[in-house]
């Protein structure tokens, strides 16, 4: 048999896959009782009951279901909750390592209040009365001088109890400024909207695909809910379904797949229409359902046939036209085909249009709200909150613009856009926010462009932090009020991440809080009381407890009997007119890069991976360890580049480069890689922490600080894929 070099590269990352997708690779087994020596706050518990606890991880959005085990009162262990309908026993490297953020040391253990300059670390331990006093004394300054329009709150999410009484804190304060932390979501729900006027969610019975097409979406990098999709490409391995992932590196998932197309990275759009081309020009869509459930494809098809014939769509993308031609029929002949999309772990939103046209392909096929299908699923609304009863001051807070634009008449469609906070806080003689809330986000490391935010920040004369770890935000503060952990608290999770049913997960403390910390829930409710009588009104509950049970009361018994409750018995059909001309002011184009290609002759794209967290909460140290030296050697980040790239700039494997983009220079290894399309540069994402802990602090750069946003003239979302740049021996 023979085997070319394309075979061997796909076959050996394919083998590291399976070994990285083990419960706990062998390289973190073999280290333990080393690592362990060096970390004396491992526990080590002594005999005693052994016992086991069910509940719900938040390290990411999937919401997949834990089993905690217990000796007396010490966690030993974590695995997956057998029966949960998204994990199934299953559990991904970060959850595993959970109990390290229970008991590692980069835990803030009390509230502390700032005492010398921003960023330099020097704090004084208060007491929660004085906390809570500091923030209400703060904030009450704002509607005193009639200005609580200039308060806003960045949190991770916009679901469930907590982030409503979040919301409903800044509704009844008067401040039209709550902002959710992006993702894909963010663009998949102003897709939906866009084209089949309803607020949804997005998930995906990837589960029951015997073809998915995925434009650069990392399936086994921890898109969507990972577990789910390790279960899912299990699935397709054993009943030989079809994977066929287009992107232009060989990832872990292009190496896993039945097929790799390599694309000219920012074309994707272009080359879902060319797919769209082949799929009408044969007559191969379904019939029924563009006859019955949707609207204006002839518009749609004439812009397609016209525009992105696949000779012409060729040429744009890179991608073969016998390619075009025999993805498309396989596509729409398969039985319950899926296109999908949002790059690599699916933290950075996208382009309005390759989200629409994605969701344009699976309405072609018919196959939205059915088995292996595309599901909406409408927005939980379990929360039966009294309306908020507002004041003079409030009702005119509220009417203001939003600081991000989102929600105007020049971004109608899009509820949060977190990508635009920076600028406008930074372009004026005075900031628009004169008070920050964070929760459960770390905006300082996770947006482009950080020295952006960064300065925002400096901007902002009182910033709160709800942390429960000194991460880069939390390091900027003025005050943090830090959370319990998710194994110390009760919370419910709604919706987890591309799950397509109705689901609901249950939080529950599985030990006592180790330390002086408190339920953010309570904290807001404290916040709320002290605030005066029309706030205090809107918060009526004793405590988040007495909130939660309420609020959950007709679900409760099963909630706390099995962890969770869903709806295994959803079908509602696809209803409505699926809009094939959504928004006239979608182009289809590609995303163009920042930079001067004359200047930046290389473009940088970031490179996801299971083993490197990247979002709100950082690599625990057990996870750090599984990161591969052709990733991290030493404190050194190593970036991608194809051998035929590194020859012309005259560079050799380990050597050492200046990376430089419009935004930052860095220094950086090289690792040759001919996975990688000649032209690019792949940096791993997740790494370059300045906060957390000594165990992750100085290691690798951060991808943010070397790309900004690029706006998307539709949704206003951050639709930047990469940038250009170059490099230089240094």
């Amino acid at each position: 048999m023979k085997i070319d070099r394309r075979s061997f590269l796909s076959f050996a990352i394919g083998g590291a896959v399976g070994t990285g997708l083990s419960p706990l690779p062998l390289k973190l087994l073999d280290d333990s009782s080393i690592w362990s020596q060096n970390w004396p706050w491992t526990p080590v518990p002594k005999k005693g009951k052994i016992t086991y606890q069910n509940s719900t991880c938040t390290l990411c959005p999937s919401g997949c279901g834990i089993s905690v085990r217990k000796v007396d009162d010490r966690v030993v262990k974590i695995e997956g909750m057998k029966g949960h309908p998204v994990n199934n026993g299953g559990l991904c490297i970060l959850g595993l390592s959970g109990m390290q953020l229970l008991y590692g040391p980069s835990r803030v253990k009390s509230p502390l209040k700032r005492v010398g300059k921003r960023g330099q670390g020097e704090w004084k331990e208060i007491t929660w009365k004085e906390a809570i006093s500091e923030v209400s004394k703060n904030l009450g300054s704002l509607r005193a001088n009639r200005r609580p329009h200039t308060l806003a709150c960045i949190s991770g999410s916009n679901r469930g109890t907590v982030n409503g009484l979040l919301e409903r804190f800044m509704d009844a304060f008067g401040s039209p400024n709550f902002i959710r932390s992006p993702s894909i979501f963010h663009s998949y729900e102003t897709a939906v909207g866009l084209t089949q006027k309803m607020q949804a969610t997005v998930g995906f019975d990837v589960l029951n695909s015997d073809f998915l097409l995925s434009f650069g979406s990392g399936v086994l990098e921890g898109w969507g809910s990972p577990v789910y999709m390790f279960r899912a490409n299990s699935r397709r391995l054993k009943n030989k379904g079809k994977l066929i992932q287009i992107e232009p590196r060989l990832s872990n998932t292009a190496a896993k797949s039945d097929q790799w197309i390599v694309v000219n990275p920012g074309t994707e759009a272009v080359l879902t229409l060319g797919f769209a081309n082949v799929i009408i020009t044969k007559s191969l869509f379904n019939k029924e359902f563009i006859q019955n459930s949707s609207k204006n494809f002839t518009a749609f098809k004439k812009l397609v046939l016209t525009e992105y014939d696949p000779d012409t769509v060729s040429k744009i993308t890179g991608v073969d036209k016998a390619a075009i031609n025999s993805v498309a029929t396989e596509f729409a002949k398969a039985r319950r085909p899926m296109a999908i999309c949002g790059k690599g772990s699916g933290n950075r939103p996208g382009s309005l249009d390759e989200f629409v046209a994605v969701h344009a392909l699976n309405a072609l096929t018919g196959n939205i709200n059915k088995r292996g299908g595309v599901w909406t699923i409408p927005e939980p609304n379990y929360i039966k909150w009294p309306e908020v009863k507002k004041d003079e001051m409030s009702v005119s807070g509220t009417s203001k613009p939003r600081v991000d634009g989102a929600r105007t008449d020049k971004y109608p469609d899009t509820k949060y856009l977190l990508n635009r906070f920076a600028q406008a806080v930074n372009s004026g003689k005075k900031s628009p926010v004169q008070a920050l809330l964070v929760s459960d986000a770390n905006p300082s490391f996770c947006l482009p462009d950080t020295a952006a935010f960064q300065k925002a920040l400096d901007r902002i004369p009182f910033v709160v932090s709800f942390s429960s770890y000194m991460d880069e935000t939390t390091q900027q503060a003025d005050l943090i009020l830090p959370n319990h952990t998710y194994l110390e608290r009760f919370e419910d999770v709604p919706a987890p991440s591309g799950y397509h049913k109705p689901l609901i997960g249950l939080v529950r403390p599985v030990v006592k809080p180790q330390f002086n910390t408190r339920h953010l829930g309570d904290t807001i409710i404290q916040i709320a009381n002290n605030m005066g009588p029309n706030i205090a009104e809107a918060f009526p509950w004793g405590s988040y407890l007495v909130c939660l049970s309420i609020t959950m009361r007709k679900i409760s018994k099963l909630l706390v009997k099995q962890g969770f409750w869903t709806k295994p018995e959803y079908k509602k059909p696809f209803s409505g007119k699926f809009n094939f001309a959504a928004n006239s002011n979608i182009k289809f184009k590609p995303v163009k890069t920042e930079g001067n290609e004359k200047s930046y002759p290389l473009v940088l794209i970031p490179v996801d991976s299971m083993r490197l967290a990247n979002g709100f909460i950082a690599n625990t140290p057990f996870l750090t360890k599984t990161v591969p030296d052709t990733v991290l050697k030493g404190n050194d980040i190593l970036v991608e580049l194809n051998p035929d790239t590194a020859q012309s700039l005259n560079l050799s494997e380990c050597d050492y480069a200046t990376l430089t983009t419009p935004k930052a220079s860095v220094k950086v290894k090289i690792h040759l890689f001919d996975g990688i399309k000649p032209g690019l540069i792949g940096m791993p994402t997740g790494l370059g922490h300045t906060g957390y802990s000594e165990y992750l602090t100085g290691k690798g750069v951060n991808f943010n600080k070397l790309i900004g946003p690029v706006e998307d003239q539709v949704s206003g979302l951050d639709a930047a894929w990469g940038i250009r740049a170059k490099l230089a021996r240094a």
